[in-house]
């Protein structure tokens, strides 16, 4: 947005001109943040998901191979 301020300034351009273009650029770019940030978040929950499954299913496999709980895994399926 800034950047269009400056080039209107700079080209002598009317402020309302230069206001519309900017409220543009400021729509154009928050779509494309928006759109980042979605798929980022996407990329990271899942992440983050797989990651806790493993490590509950090994901490799982410990406490099985220690004896302490019964494998009733295949039961379950």
């Amino acid at each position: 947005m800034a950047l269009v301020v400056v080039r209107g300034a700079i080209f002598g351009e009317f402020a309302d001109q230069v206001a519309s273009e900017a409220i543009v650029a400021l729509v154009v770019f928050s779509g494309i943040g928006w759109g980042a940030g979605w798929i980022i978040e996407y990329v990271v929950r899942d992440s983050v998901e797989a990651n806790f499954r493993r490590r509950v299913e090994w901490y799982r496999q410990g406490i099985i191979d220690a004896g302490l709980l019964e494998d009733n895994s295949a039961e379950e399926s």
